[in-house]
């Protein structure tokens, strides 16, 4: 009776750690805007993924998404606001001056991400941040 007691604790126990994890509903190439029709949840006590729909829509994929497999953390990331060969405003700020060119971006990158831009009127290749607005904001330390 003990013995029955313990192997039907174990099992109330073992099943309530398995929560729901986000699935691909369907094959999703990489850079494409997901939306809730795209997902699925199902059963799964996956560490590195998500456990909510909510989460992920909205979000743009990274890498290729295969129906059925679990959607990680490092697959997808914010909508890209800037697009390859775009042209974009550079900003340099430091106090009370600011400094204004014109670039043309050599990658893609969301809001928040570092890319590559050519200073269109320099001819130099300077490295920055994407801003809400689309505008790249550069410094002067090195990274």
């Amino acid at each position: 009776m003990k013995a029955l007691f313990i192997a039907l604790l174990f099992i109330a126990t073992a099943s309530a750690a398995v929560s729901e994890t986000v699935v691909a509903a369907r094959n999703i190439r990489a850079n494409v805007v997901i939306t809730a029709t795209d997902l699925k949840l199902v059963s799964s006590d996956l560490a590195n993924g998500f456990g909510s729909i909510d989460d992920v829509v909205g979000q743009e994929t990274r890498v290729v998404l295969y129906a059925g497999r679990p959607v990680m953390v490092n697959d997808i990331g914010p909508p890209a606001l800037v697009e390859r060969n775009q042209i974009v405003t550079l900003a340099y700020v430091a106090g009370p001056l600011t400094i204004l060119a014109d670039g043309r971006s050599l990658g893609r990158a969301g809001v928040g991400d570092r890319v590559r831009v050519l200073n269109l009127s320099s001819r130099t290749t300077v490295t920055g941040s994407v801003e809400a607005d689309g505008t790249i904001s550069v410094s002067n330390s090195r990274h």
